[in-house]
């Protein structure tokens, strides 16, 4: 099974990167973007049969090493069959 993994900041937190890519996108002549946020999605490759043990792994891995829970918020989807 496969797990997904999608990765940005919580509210509030103050992204540059997408703060230059807005206005990246303003100065090309792309008025109507009002916003930018980031994500960073990871996939996973799982061994086992069970989505829910594997959803409470993956979260486990966000909360310890792949995300950082004071400033980023995640979500995990498990797609069983590959």
């Amino acid at each position: 099974m496969r797990a997904i993994v999608t990765i940005g900041f919580k509210e509030g937190v103050l992204d540059p990167e997408a703060v230059a890519i807005g206005r990246a996108l303003a100065g090309l002549g792309f008025a109507e973007v009002q916003a930018v946020r980031r994500r960073k999605v990871i996939e996973l490759e799982l061994a086992g049969e069970d989505p829910e043990a594997a959803s409470a792994r993956v979260e486990a891995m966000c909360e310890q090493l792949l995300a950082n829970p004071v400033i980023e918020r995640w979500t995990v989807e498990i797609v069983e069959g590959g």
